[in-house]
């Protein structure tokens, strides 16, 4: 099979990438995504869609924020929830990645969110279940190494659509740490597909990956020159665990160039919104004003980001069976 995230009807079994996801099932997450909102603000915060299912959280990465908003998200779906403390699981004592998910997967599991600092890691693990579960249990991949983050470019996507409705008419900037973020691939992977006519990729040289022109991104190595007339910036944080090598000259010296300030977001549209997918590091890729600022809808974010996860946990689980 060509793309292990669908099965023979074209249906979703699992979510491991933006790229090779029909702008049609895009939209149909969104879509989705917008139905379960009304449950945040209900007396009782839960819909039976999951009763009686078993969802693991597998995280060989730590991550506060993504495992806690899956987690809210599997429990107002009523789904069982598992967290794998990875640390002192057996994968610390040798155990293969293989041998862990057919444990699991014998343990009754129905999902699995997972987190690797490997590439390509949730794709080997869902091919994996694909020929011994038939495509019965399902995997989200919540993020792995330098390749992708599916939900959090659908949050993404869901919150721009929110703010700006139609994605033909915008200009996006993605500014900062792009050779090292997941985030920055799947935004650009979404965006272009459905049908955002001009994305910028804003940074110092030593932070943008060579092959943006391919995907049909525009670069900017000047931050007033990269916002300037866009309708959505996004905003990433420098990872500095990934570098090798001093990349930058300082923190402050990022900040002077590429930080964003009130001053400099002027450039933008003036009913531009800012985005980060967080933590952000203030005083480094964005000043406070900006990001407590009324153009910033990172806490809401945060927020969509828990029905966007659900909506992707209510079409795997209403898939039919079979690889």
């Amino acid at each position: 099979m060509n793309n292990p995230q669908l099965n023979a009807a074209g249906e979703l079994i699992h979510l491991l990438s933006i790229e090779g996801l029909p702008k049609a099932m895009i939209h149909r997450i969104l879509d989705t995504a917008e139905s379960f909102l009304s449950v945040t603000d209900r007396e009782v915060k839960q819909v039976p869609l999951l009763r009686g299912k078993s969802v693991f959280n597998v995280f060989f990465e730590n991550s506060t924020r993504t495992r806690t908003t899956f987690e809210i998200a599997a429990k107002r779906l009523s789904a069982d929830v598992v967290n794998l403390n990875i640390g002192s699981s057996s994968t610390s004592k040798g155990e293969s990645l293989i041998d862990t998910i057919d444990n699991l997967a014998a343990m009754s599991a129905d999902m699995f969110v997972m987190r690797h600092s490997e590439s390509g890691a949730p794709t080997f693990m869902a091919q994996h279940l694909n020929r011994t579960s038939g495509g019965t249990i399902h995997v989200i991949n919540a993020g792995d190494g330098r390749h992708a983050h599916p939900t959090q470019a659908l949050l993404d996507m869901y919150t721009i659509r929110h703010y700006k409705q139609d994605f033909t008419k915008l200009r996006v900037a993605i500014v900062g740490d792009i050779l090292h973020s997941r985030v920055a691939r799947s935004d650009i992977h979404a965006l272009t597909t459905l049908g955002c006519p001009e994305v910028r990729a804003v940074g110092p040289n030593t932070l943008l990956p060579s092959h943006l022109d391919n995907m049909g991104v525009r670069v900017y190595h000047d931050l007033v020159e990269g916002i300037k007339d866009c309708d959505v910036i996004i905003m990433l944080r420098l990872q500095k665990e990934r570098m090798t090598g001093a990349l930058i000259p300082s923190a402050q010296e990022y900040f002077k160039h590429f930080g964003l300030t009130e001053e400099k977001l002027r450039h933008a549209k003036p009913d531009a919104i800012v985005m980060h997918p967080g933590p952000m590091n203030r005083g480094v890729e964005i000043d406070s004003a900006v990001a407590d600022g009324p153009q910033s809808v990172i806490l809401n974010q945060v927020t969509f980001g828990i029905a966007v996860r659900m909506a992707v946990m209510s079409i795997l689980a209403s898939s039919s069976k079979g690889a």
